[in-house]
C-alpha cells in the first residue's frame, strides 16, 4: 500500500510516513488485539494467567509460522474458516435450544441482571431497550451516526487500504479471483449477526454474573479483569453448551484462527518495515538480510505489544471491541482519506496528500494520547474527563477526522502545483485502462539530479559495486561456476559437507528464503499481475454477486435498524 502512494505521488516521504502509520496501527491494534483474543481462549480453557498464555500462544504461532508464508496462511485460513463456520452454526443451534423462541429470548435478555450490582445505582448491569436496534440514540454507547458513518469509514480503511487484508487480494491469480474472494468475504460478514451477536446475548442470559458483571471485585474474580468480563461471553458459551468433541474442535479452530491472523499480521509488518523503511537505510541489502531484519522487527513489535496488554485490559470497560474501534478511529481516517483522493481525484498532489496525512495523524494522535491518559469512568463513577473526551464519541471523532484530513489535502492541493497528466496513467480510477507510457514524477527527476553522493551511499555499497582490477591468476567466471558445481557434487556422506548443507537448508528455512525464479517467469508474473482483463463469464458472475450482496446487506441493515 505505501508502494502505491510512491507510484501515485512520487518522492519518498509519503511512502515512509504511511509505513510508520500502518506499523503503529499494527502495534496498537492488530498484534495486541489478536494476542489478547488468543490469550482469552487459553485463559478460559486452561485457567492460566496472562503471561503464561502469551508465551504459549507465541510458541505455537512461531512453530506454525517459521517455515510458512502468505500461501501457507491462506490455505490454513480456508480450512479453519470452514471448521469455525460449521462449529459456530452448531453452537447457535444449541444456544437457541437452550433458550427457546425469539420472544422468550427478548424477555430473558432484559432480565439478565447480575446478582451483584453497584450499590445505589439502578442502571449498572441492566440491559437497555435499544439493545434490539442497530440505530440507537446519539447519547447511547454506540450512537447511530457513528455506527452508520463512523464504522463505515473504519471498515473501508480496514478492508480496502490495510496491508493485512489487501495483500491477500494482491496474491490472487487475476482480478476475477480477487473480486470473487472479496465478495465471498462480504457474504460471510453478514453471518456474525446470527453466529456471534445472538449467541453472545444468550451467553449473558445464561451467565449474567460473569458476562454482565459490574462490580470490579466480582469481575476480577470471574475473569481476571476488573474492568469487565464481556470478552469471555463466547468462549463461556462454547464450554457450557457444546459436546466435548465439538468443544475441543472449535476451541482448537478458534486458537488456530487467531494464530493464522497473527501470521498474516507478522507478514504484513515484516513486509512494510523491510520494503518501505529498511531498504531506505540499506538500499543494497540482500534478500537474506531483509528476511532476518523483518523477523527481528516482528520480535520487537511482539515484545512491545506484550507490554501494552495491561493498557488494553483496562481500556473501555474492558471491552476488546471498544478498544480496537477506538484506536482505529484515531489512526485510520487520514489514511483512507489519502487513498480515496489519490484514486478518485486527479488534482490531488504530493504536498496535499502528505500534509493531509500529517495533520490527521497529529489530530488523531492527540486524541488517542488523551484517551489513554484520562481513564474511562466506571458505571457508578462521574465522568471528570475533558469535554473533548466525555462528549465526543470515538466514532463521531472518526467522521470528523476523516473530513478534516480530506479538507486539508484538498486545500493544499488546490494551492500548489498539480501533477502532470502523464504521471497518473493507471494510477487513478479514471486512467486505470490507459496504455500510455507513464512519465517519471518531476519530484523524482529533480531529486536524482540534485542528490550528491553521501556517506550513506558509500557505507551501503556492497562487493557488487567494487570493480576489481584484472588479475591473470583469477579464474574466469565460467571456471568459477564449474568449480561451484563440482563442490555441490561432492559425496554427501562426508560429515563436513552434510553438516554444511544442513546449516544452509536450516538457514533458508528459518529466514524464509526461497529459490529465485527466472527472469522470464518473473516477467510473465508481472504482466499477469497488472492486467485488468477478465474472462467475460466470470466477470459477469462476480458482478451479479456483488449486486446481490449489496441488496442483501441493505435489507439486513434496514430490518434490524
Amino acid at each position: 500500500m505505501p508502494e502505491y502512494l510512491k507510484l501515485r505521488f512520487g518522492g519518498e516521504r509519503i511512502r515512509v510516513f504511511l509505513a510508520i502509520i500502518q506499523l503503529t496501527m499494527n502495534l496498537f491494534a492488530h498484534i495486541t488485539g489478536e494476542m489478547y483474543a488468543g490469550i482469552l481462549i487459553i485463559q478460559i480453557v486452561l485457567g492460566w494467567n496472562i503471561y503464561a498464555s502469551v508465551i504459549t500462544l507465541l510458541i505455537l504461532t512461531a512453530i506454525f509460522t517459521v517455515a510458512g508464508g502468505l500461501t501457507a496462511v491462506m490455505h490454513t485460513d480456508a480450512l479453519q474458516a470452514i471448521i469455525i463456520l460449521l462449529s459456530a452454526a452448531v453452537l447457535m443451534v444449541f444456544s437457541w435450544i437452550e433458550i427457546g423462541d425469539y420472544f422468550t429470548f427478548e424477555g430473558r435478555y432484559m432480565d439478565a441482571i447480575p446478582d451483584t450490582t453497584v450499590a445505589g445505582n439502578t442502571t449498572c448491569g441492566i440491559p437497555t431497550a435499544d439493545a434490539w436496534h442497530i440505530f440507537r440514540p446519539v447519547d447511547a454507547a454506540l450512537p447511530w451516526p457513528g455506527v452508520l458513518f463512523g464504522i463505515m469509514i473504519l471498515s473501508t480503511y480496514y478492508f480496502c487500504t490495510n496491508q493485512v487484508l489487501v495483500q491477500r487480494c494482491l496474491a490472487a491469480k487475476d482480478i476475477s479471483h480477487s473480486k470473487g474472494g472479496t465478495i465471498l468475504a462480504g457474504y460471510l460478514k453478514i453471518l456474525p449477526m446470527f453466529l456471534m451477536v445472538w449467541p453472545g446475548m444468550i451467553s449473558r442470559i445464561l451467565y449474567p454474573d460473569i458476562v454482565a458483571c459490574v462490580d470490579s471485585d466480582v469481575c476480577n474474580e470471574a475473569c481476571g479483569n476488573a474492568a469487565g468480563c464481556s470478552n469471555v461471553a463466547y468462549p463461556l458459551l462454547i464450554l457450557g453448551l457444546m459436546p466435548i468433541a465439538l468443544k475441543g474442535l472449535m476451541l482448537a479452530a478458534m486458537l488456530a484462527g487467531v494464530m493464522s491472523s497473527f501470521t498474516s499480521i507478522f507478514n504484513s509488518t515484516s513486509s512494510i518495515f523491510t520494503i518501505d523503511i529498511w531498504k531506505r537505510i540499506r538500499p543494497k541489502a540482500s534478500t537474506r538480510e531483509e528476511m532476518v531484519v523483518g523477523r527481528v522487527f516482528v520480535l520487537f513489535m511482539v515484545t512491545a505489544s506484550i507490554l501494552w496488554l495491561p493498557v488494553l485490559e483496562a481500556f473501555g470497560a474492558g471491552q476488546l471491541f471498544v478498544y480496537l474501534q477506538s484506536v482505529t478511529s484515531y489512526i485510520a481516517p487520514p489514511t483512507l482519506s489519502c487513498f480515496l483522493l489519490a484514486i478518485g481525484w486527479e488534482r490531488t498532489n504530493e504536498q496535499g496528500a502528505f500534509w493531509g496525512l500529517i495533520g490527521g495523524f497529529i489530530i488523531g494522535g492527540t486524541r488517542m494520547i488523551l484517551d489513554f491518559v484520562y481513564e474511562s469512568p466506571g458505571c457508578d463513577e462521574p465522568d471528570t474527563r475533558p469535554g473533548l473526551l466525555a462528549n465526543f464519541h470515538y466514532l463521531h471523532f472518526a467522521i470528523f477526522l476523516f473530513l478534516a484530513s480530506m479538507l486539508i489535502t484538498i486545500l493544499i492541493s488546490l494551492f500548489t502545483k498539480p501533477q502532470r497528466k502523464e504521471e497518473l496513467y493507471r494510477l487513478t480510477w479514471w486512467t486505470r485502462h490507459s496504455t500510455e507510457p507513464r512519465a517519471e514524477h518531476e519530484i523524482d527527476i529533480k531529486r536524482k539530479t540534485e542528490k550528491p553522493v553521501s556517506m550513506v551511499d558509500v557505507a551501503t555499497c556492497t562487493d557488487e559495486d567494487v570493480v576489481e582490477p584484472e588479475n591473470k591468476d583469477t579464474k574466469p567466471s565460467e571456471e568459477i561456476e564449474d568449480s561451484e558445481k563440482d563442490v555441490k557434487q561432492v559425496d554427501v556422506h562426508e560429515d563436513r559437507d552434510t553438516w554444511t548443507s544442513f546449516k544452509l537448508w536450516a538457514s533458508n528455512w528459518i529466514c524464509g528464503a526461497t529459490s529465485q525464479t527466472s527472469e522470464k517467469e518473473q516477467q510473465i508474473r508481472e504482466e499477469r499481475a497488472i492486467s485488468l482483463e477478465e474472462d467475460p463469464k466470470w466477470a459477469r458472475i462476480v458482478n451479479i454477486n456483488g449486486a446481490i450482496l449489496l441488496v442483501v446487506g441493505g435489507f439486513v441493515w434496514g430490518f434490524f435498524g
